[in-house]
């Protein structure tokens, strides 16, 4: 079935939004391998420094529900587009390492309005759901793996600086994009639902619902989905670094017409680009294998790859690209079972609220990781941080069995959770 001219209009827009978020979240790893070299600061200084940016963008997601609610979810992703596209003009006039902790930090409260805001919009505006939530996590993705190609691939031959520039282009024509869009963001509620900007939750209400979510089997999956922003953020983060330090890296012989490009950031790329793949297949699968089923079977393959990279390194590039693509499938193939997950263990009435704070968990505590592992990195040797992101994929995966052996009902004290045939076990 075709979209309908709002549905086309809301997807249009959210799409955008949501690939430009990942379009920037993603560069930005590619940029610390350059600042790394650019500034006399060590690895565990500048670790602290991009998580100042990359938890913002978690810890700002409830906060950015309600004013989507307060002010509208069409100003809020236009003021979140605005804001990033800011702060790359800002990193890149960054002659020190305040102005680049300056530019990240303005980064991550931008970018933290846009997934409560743009799932709104889409739950409320939005007819056909299905498919626009499709198309959505489609543009993500495509995100994930266009910021970093294109940050790698301007690097050959710009600086940095003009390089940050560049980037903020898109952001800044999705802005005039989105002002001139026009769409319905309630068409999908009735009439007197509650779901224009008129009406937030207010502060009593705030503490109940989360005091009733947190008093049932949400208060697992939320420590699993923190565990799994650990891994994904550390990891995420410091492999461009990694990869660029591996002997297999510096052993390629590249011809003289290929000089300037980094094998290291194609690869990063790659496992991306992968990512898309193990991300459809995540999907598919969880009409099929219940999420705390998928989510352990997943930690236990994401743990294993971890303890794995540094010997399988050793064993030369083609290791090396067969490995990363590998971790790249299935570091994205868990994120459909983990918000799957947050459906089937939380009731209807209290769903936004639970996933923003699933956002909070996945990228706000995840980027603990960040600071954590560049301390490792520089003080430690390489299997240590390996070991260090291993342990948060076994812990995510103890607390997911707990969940196939109906740990969750001993803490379920307040409204049952939504159940479906497909998952229960």
């Amino acid at each position: 079935m075709a979209l309908n001219p709002n549905d086309r209009s809301i997807a249009g827009f959210t799409m955008a939004g949501h690939a430009l978020v990942h379009w920037f979240e993603t560069s930005i790893p590619i940029f610390l391998v350059v600042w790394l070299a650019e500034f006399d600061v060590g690895v565990a200084l500048f670790g602290l420094v991009v998580a100042l940016g990359y938890a913002p963008f978690g810890l700002g997601a409830l906060p950015g529900g309600i004013l989507a609610d307060r002010f509208g979810t069409k100003r809020l992703i236009l003021a979140c587009l605005a804001g990033m596209s800011l702060a790359f003009l800002v990193l890149s006039i960054g002659t020190s390492i305040y102005a680049i902790a300056a530019g990240l930090l303005l980064w991550g409260i931008a970018a933290s309005i846009y997934h409560p805001a743009g799932l709104a919009l889409i739950s409320t505006g939005v007819e056909d759901r299905g498919t626009v939530f499709a198309w959505h996590g489609i543009a993500g993705n495509a995100g994930i793996a266009l910021g970093p190609f294109a940050a790698a691939t301007l690097l050959i031959v710009l600086e940095w600086q003009l390089v940050a520039a560049l980037l903020a282009l898109p952001g800044l024509v999705a802005v005039l994009y989105g002002l001139t869009a026009e769409f319905d963001p309630a068409a999908a509620v009735d009439d007197d639902a509650d779901a224009g900007p008129d009406e937030a939750l207010s502060l009593s209400d705030l503490v109940g619902d989360s005091r009733a979510l947190f008093a049932s089997a949400f208060a697992i999956v939320f420590v699993v989905v923190a565990f799994e922003g650990l891994y994904y953020r550390g990891m995420l983060t410091y492999l461009p670094e990694i990869l660029h330090g591996l002997p297999a890296m510096d052993a390629l012989d590249l011809p003289a017409s290929l000089e300037g490009i980094e094998p290291a950031d194609y690869i990063y790329v790659g496992l991306l680009v992968v990512g898309m793949a193990g991300q459809y297949a995540g999907g598919k699968l969880t009409n099929r294998v219940a999420p705390a089923r998928g989510m352990a079977a997943i930690f236990g393959v994401l743990a294993v790859l971890a303890v794995a990279f540094v010997p399988v390194t050793g064993l030369g590039l083609g290791a090396i690209v067969v490995l990363c693509g590998v971790f790249g499938f299935f570091l994205f193939a868990i994120q459909p079972f983990y918000q799957n997950a947050v459906a089937v263990y939380t009731p209807p009435d209290s769903r936004g609220l639970s996933y923003g704070y699933t956002y909070l968990g996945e990228f706000g505590l995840g980027s603990a990781s960040i600071a954590i592992g560049g301390f490792v990195l520089g003080g430690f040797p390489l299997s240590a941080f390996f070991l260090l992101i291993a342990g948060f994929a076994v812990a995510g995966g103890l607390l997911s069995l707990g969940l196939v052996v109906g740990l969750d009902r001993y803490l379920v004290t307040g409204r049952a959770p939504e159940k479906r045939p497909d998952v229960d076990d």
